[in-house]
């Protein structure tokens, strides 16, 4: 919410949309299915928002999107990340965000420098983690990695020592793990305490690498992950001076570095939404909809475009995201080279 703020704002101040300034109409669908369907709803036909942008959690996108069919209004999906979402057949839902599928495509790209001969999965038990374990272990297998334990986790877990001592039993190399930042907090500190020293590769891009070193300590050393967003050196980013921009707006709202690596997906939506409202040259849903296909739009994350994944005749469109493979060196986020 903070990214999609700022933006609002920049955009805003350049003189808006169209004319108009952009409103935020902002709902908080309390990490719940439920009320995420509800909520969607309310947007709709109380606020009348012609285009949506969220709904963070998969399980909450997933809810959220048959109000999008029986109202026919566009949602951008800034950051869930199950394949389920755009397979489903809903035309009006459009993400900018990487599903486990273009994860699993992007680090088979950086299998020859890693070296894996056997994965063990650990993953939070929700659409996102099992989602995980399947697009990466069906990328694993056609690159000859063999494939181990998957171990999953329940959302509330605190204690993963079950799980994590099975893993540290296996023959395998690499530790491939998906959770929220906190979760993973005590995921690392309890593999550190048993005295696992397999490579732990992270996924899903919301693991914020400098809140792990912050929170973890030296149990974060060596560990590696994928993020979408890479503010530690934003002259390697797609667009350099954009990424400043938002990096120096970012501090001066008051926000923390550790922060960099999530809300970015924020701010490259609204941008986004910015660019198909003004190619449908108005704030009409369909409009909007139809626009989305025809937008190229530079970002944090890259240029964006949408591809069509789904079902033929009701695809939903899929930006294929780029990532960077970080890595944890005494308690300083390090790029490949």
């Amino acid at each position: 919410v903070d990214g999609a703020k700022i933006a609002a704002e920049q955009i805003n101040a350049a003189g808006g949309v169209l004319g108009n300034q952009i409103e935020l109409v902002i709902e908080d669908n309390k990490s719940n299915p439920t009320e995420a369907a509800a909520v969607a709803e309310k947007l709709i036909e109380r606020d009348k928002v012609p285009v949506m942008m969220g709904a963070w959690g998969s399980s909450l996108t997933l809810a959220a999107m048959p109000k999008l069919m029986q109202y026919e209004v566009p949602m951008l999906v800034e950051t869930s990340s199950s394949s389920k979402i755009t397979k489903q057949g809903n035309p009006f839902i459009f993400r900018i965000s990487p599903p486990s599928f273009v994860e699993a495509a992007l680090f088979k790209t950086k299998l020859p420098e890693l070296g894996i001969k056997k994965v063990d999965f650990l993953a939070i038990n929700n659409d996102w983690g099992r989602g995980t374990i399947t697009d990466f272990t069906t990328m694993f297998k056609e690159n000859g990695v063999e494939v181990g334990l998957s171990e999953i986790m329940d959302q509330a877990a605190q204690d993963m020592s079950a799980q994590l001592s099975k893993i540290k039993a296996s023959d395998s190399d690499t530790i491939i793990v998906t959770t929220a930042v906190e979760q993973l907090t005590l995921v690392l500190k309890q593999a550190a305490a048993l005295g696992i020293n397999k490579r732990i590769i992270t996924t899903g891009g919301s693991q914020n690498p400098d809140q792990l070193i912050e929170q973890a300590g030296s149990a974060a050393n060596n560990t590696m992950h994928m993020v979408f967003f890479a503010p530690w050196e934003p002259e390697k980013t797609p667009h350099p001076d954009q990424a400043k921009a938002f990096i120096e707006a970012w501090a001066k709202e008051g926000h923390g570095s550790a922060g960099l690596t999530e809300s970015y997906r924020g701010y490259d939506g609204i941008y986004v939404i910015k660019a198909a409202i003004e190619k449908a040259g108005a704030a009409d849903p369909k409009a909007i909809r139809d626009a989305f296909w025809q937008i190229s739009v530079p970002t944090l994350n890259g240029t964006v475009t949408f591809v069509k994944d789904g079902p033929e005749g009701r695809e939903s469109g899929q930006y294929m995201a780029n990532g960077t493979l970080v890595k944890i060196v005494d308690g300083k986020v390090t790029l490949p080279n």
